[in-house]
C-alpha cells in the first residue's frame, strides 16, 4: 500500500520496547505517519513473534495486532558494535521508547540524558512496570500481574466469586495511550523551546488511573471497592439482565431515562415507587429493583427488549461476541478491518494503516547501513 502522509509524517521514533504497552504507543505513533524502527533481539525477536495460537500462517495474531506502520531491525544490545549502532539511531531519532528495567538502557549508554548530548531534540520515554525507583526495578511487568496488584481484579467479577482478570490486557493498553500523549505533549514542548525531555509512564499508575471512579472513591472517601458482578456501584439500574433467551445490557444513567424505561415495559409504577424514584435509592434497593426488571424481560427475547428500548430511546444493548462486534462496526461503516498484502488487519482507529507488520529484521540491511553512515 503505498505511503500516506499523516501529522506525524517525518518524524523518526527508535522503538526498544517489547511485548504491549510501548510497541502499542510506537505504533499509534505509525498511524499518524511517524517512520517507526522497531528495535528486536536477534534470533527470536519480540516476545509477542511467540504468543499463540491463534496465527495467521506462521505469524502470531498477537504480534500482528501491535505492530503495524513499522520497519524492523534485529540489534544485539549486548554487542559493542550494535549498541553503537543503536546510538547511532537514537541520536537521529525524534522519539526513542524503551522499556526494560530501570537502568539498564542508560548502562549501555542508551539512555536518553546521554542521547541527548548528542540529540538535543530528543523526546525519550521509558515504560516501567511499577516506577524507576530502587524498590521497584526488580518487579517483573506483566498486565496480569498488574491487573491483581493494582486492584483491578479485587473489582472484577461476582460478588461471591474469585478475582477475575479484564479480558483483554487493559493495563498495557492506557499505559500506552498514556504514553503517546506524553510523548506528544513533550513534542509540542520542543516546538516551542527547542529542546526534547525525557517522560515515564508506569504500568502502576496507568492501572491506578483505569481504576476511575472506584479508585476516586477510595482516595476522596476512604470507601473500599468490592466485586458486583456487572452491577455499577452509585448508576442503576446499569447492568446486564436475563431475558427469556439471553442476557442484555442495560444503560439507564438518570432519573428521566428510568421513567422511560418502565413506561416501555409497561411498569409505569415502579418510577413512582419510592425505592427506585431516585438513582440513589435504586442504588440502595437494587435487589428488589433487579427482581421487578428480570421478572418482566424473562417473559420475551432478549432481541425484543433491544428494539422496544430503542425505540423508547433508553439505552440498551446485546452482549456481542467479538466476531458480531466487528460485524457492527462494518455495518455503521467504521471499516474496521483493512487488508494490506492479503494480510487482513484492525484499521487504526486515527491514522492510516500503511504497512503490514514487518518480519524479523526484514529491514535490517538497509537500516544497518545508513545507521552506520555518518551524520
Amino acid at each position: 500500500m503505498p505511503d500516506s502522509a499523516g501529522p506525524l509524517d517525518g518524524l523518526l521514533v527508535a522503538d526498544f520496547s517489547r511485548v504491549l504497552a510501548g510497541p502499542f504507543a510506537a505504533m499509534t505513533l505509525g498511524d499518524l505517519g511517524a517512520d517507526v524502527v522497531k528495535v528486536e533481539r536477534p534470533g527470536g525477536g519480540d516476545d509477542t513473534r511467540a504468543w499463540g495460537p491463534p496465527w495467521h500462517g506462521r505469524e502470531s495474531t498477537y504480534y500482528l495486532g501491535l505492530n503495524r506502520n513499522k520497519r524492523s531491525v534485529a540489534l544485539d544490545l549486548a554487542d559493542e558494535g550494535d549498541r553503537a549502532l543503536a546510538r547511532s539511531l537514537g541520536e537521529r531519532a525524534d522519539v526513542l521508547i524503551e522499556s526494560f528495567r530501570p537502568g539498564l538502557m542508560a548502562s549501555w549508554g542508551l539512555g536518553g540524558d546521554a542521547l541527548r548530548e548528542r540529540n538535543p531534540r530528543l523526546v525519550s520515554c521509558s515504560i516501567t512496570a511499577f516506577g524507576s525507583s530502587e524498590r521497584a526495578a526488580g518487579l517483573p511487568g506483566y498486565d496480569l500481574l498488574l491487573q491483581a496488584m493494582g486492584g483491578l481484579m479485587s473489582v472484577t467479577g461476582e460478588a461471591d466469586g474469585p478475582p477475575l482478570k479484564v479480558g483483554a490486557a487493559v493495563v498495557d493498553l492506557v499505559c500506552g495511550l498514556l504514553a503517546v500523549a506524553a510523548i506528544e505533549a513533550a513534542l509540542v514542548e520542543r516546538e516551542r523551546t527547542g529542546a526534547g525531555r525525557h517522560v515515564e509512564v508506569s504500568l502502576l499508575d496507568s492501572v491506578l488511573t483505569a481504576l476511575l471512579n472506584q479508585g476516586s472513591g477510595w482516595v476522596s472517601a476512604r470507601a473500599e471497592p468490592s466485586r458486583r458482578g456487572n452491577r455499577h456501584p452509585s448508576i442503576a439500574p446499569y447492568e446486564t439482565y436475563e431475558a427469556a433467551d439471553r442476557p442484555f445490557a442495560l444503560a439507564v444513567g438518570n432519573d428521566r431515562l428510568f421513567g422511560r424505561l418502565c413506561e416501555a415495559i409497561g411498569r409505569p409504577e415502579l418510577a413512582r415507587d419510592e425505592r427506585f424514584a431516585t438513582n440513589s435509592a435504586r442504588v440502595a434497593h437494587l435487589d428488589a429493583l433487579g427482581e421487578a426488571l428480570e421478572a418482566v424481560f424473562r417473559t420475551r427475547p432478549a432481541e425484543h427488549w433491544v428494539e422496544l428500548l430503542r425505540a423508547a430511546n433508553v439505552p440498551v444493548g446485546p452482549i456481542n461476541r467479538v466476531s458480531e462486534a466487528y460485524a457492527l462496526a462494518e455495518s455503521l461503516g467504521l471499516a474496521p478491518v483493512q487488508e494490506v498484502d492479503g494480510l487482513p488487519l484492525a484499521r487504526p482507529p486515527v491514522g492510516t494503516l500503511r504497512h503490514r507488520p514487518p518480519r524479523l529484521d526484514e529491514h535490517g540491511d538497509e537500516i544497518r547501513a545508513w545507521l552506520a553512515r555518518p551524520r
